[in-house]
């Protein structure tokens, strides 16, 4: 009995070295595939009360690598939540950690998303384009 607990524990072990091994993981604990797909299926952004600021569908270039999109008239630019959805396995860089500052018009924010496998980088530009006041 005390062998085959003591095999069980060595195939463990065994199984854990090589799916380590095999599945690196990256400097955020994230891991590392062998994808190389690098695009933004969606785009949005929301006001501090989290609901969307949009008007209508952002425009998703993936091969100019730019986002275009119409906010209502009024929003505070300065304090605003960038929503991504990325192709899978890629992650985006710098990360978003909360509100964030979009009033800079003439200097548009850039978001890079990089593949699974860590090969593949494109920079996205932002271009916001805020709605005319009605009336």
């Amino acid at each position: 009995m005390k062998k085959l607990i003591s095999n069980i524990f060595i195939l463990l072990a065994v199984v854990m070295f090589t799916n380590c091994y095999n599945n690196p993981i990256d400097e955020d604990n994230l891991l590392i595939t062998n994808r190389d797909e690098c695009y933004v299926s969606n785009f949005d952004l929301t006001g501090t009360d989290h609901l969307t600021v949009k008007v209508g569908d952002a425009v998703i270039d993936n091969e100019n690598c730019t986002i275009n999109i119409t906010v209502l008239y009024g929003t505070d630019l300065k304090h605003l939540y960038p929503k991504f959805s990325l192709v899978t396995d890629a992650k985006l860089s710098p990360k978003i950690e909360g509100i964030t500052d979009f009033s800079d018009l003439e200097h548009p924010r850039q978001y890079t998303v990089i593949s699974g496998s860590r090969r593949v980088k494109k920079t996205y530009t932002i271009y916001i384009t805020v709605q005319e006041r009605k009336g």
